[in-house]
């Protein structure tokens, strides 16, 4: 009894460390519900969490907590955010859409938007440091990256062609049926199927996302006029997305090292297996 709960303590203070960037934030998106559409010194809500959010992140630089390799994972998840975040708002398709004023945005789009996108990525990255992770029997990185590419595309063509999100994921479930996340927690190794692992970590920020609207950092149509919880649905899209996320996270911070079949085993480069002390 005593070692599972000194795992699970090692287990959630890893998970919280690696979480640190997204929760902040949820922290800052609570904190600063009251501001509303209100001007503070000329800024809005919006603006000072943009502000935030990149204090947050040269700490995290200046401290080594994260790399400068992850930091350009995260600014090609803004990138990526910012593109798709424009379409999805704009009036013709208005998917979700910001309630509050900004100075610092980009058409409908606050600026800080990407910031939440990138969370994710923090995450992922500071996750597969934090936890020593190994994957075995995993799909070449690049049938992953076109799969992702495909979702990614999907989010946004599905308002003029077919839906292929069923296709995706029949895709993804065949390609990592097989698929092992083996991690360390505690000095032991565990191992857990890679599609129980994506699944967990879409419910986890579908709990995020509904924080989040909550307290209206965006809202999606139904709830302008009153909140509700985010349709269980939203799981699914979570779930593609973490596809793009998680393949560009592993093709910078790791590599791939062929089996004897056509898939790979993949692991952390050497300057990222060992955590830093401050961690």
């Amino acid at each position: 009894m005593l070692d599972i709960v000194k795992t699970s303590i090692e287990l959630a203070k890893r998970l919280i460390s690696a979480a640190i960037f997204g929760l902040l934030l949820l922290l800052a998106f609570a904190l600063t519900s009251g501001m509303g559409k209100t001007a503070y010194f000329g800024l809005y809500r919006y603006d000072y969490l943009l502000f935030y959010a990149i204090i947050i992140q040269i700490i995290l630089l200046y401290i080594k907590w994260e790399h400068w390799a992850e930091a350009k994972v995260i600014g090609l998840f803004h990138v990526l955010a910012m593109g798709m975040e424009l379409f999805m708002t704009h009036p013709a398709i208005g998917s979700w859409q910001y309630p509050q004023p900004a100075l610092f945005k980009v058409a409908t789009v606050p600026l800080f938007a990407g910031f939440m996108y990138s969370a994710v990525g923090s995450f992922l990255a500071r996750s597969l440091r934090l936890f020593s992770v190994k994957i075995e029997d995993l799909p070449p990185l690049s049938w992953m990256m076109g799969l992702a590419i495909v979702a990614y595309i999907n989010f946004m063509s599905k308002y003029f062609i077919a839906d292929l999100r069923y296709f995706l994921f029949a895709a993804s479930i065949a390609l990592l049926y097989r698929t092992r996340v083996s991690f360390e927690v505690a000095q032991q190794r565990k191992r857990l199927p890679m599609l129980v692992v994506l699944v967990l970590l879409a419910f986890a920020i579908w709990i995020a996302e509904n924080i989040s609207t909550f307290y209206h950092i965006w809202l999606y149509p139904t709830q302008v006029e009153r909140w509700h919880m985010v349709g269980w649905g939203k799981l699914g899209s979570w779930y593609l997305l973490l596809l793009l996320s998680l393949t560009l996270v592993m093709q910078i911070i790791g590599y791939s090292e062929p089996t004897k079949t056509w898939r790979i085993h993949w692991q952390l480069k050497p300057i990222f297996q060992a955590p830093s002390s401050k961690e």
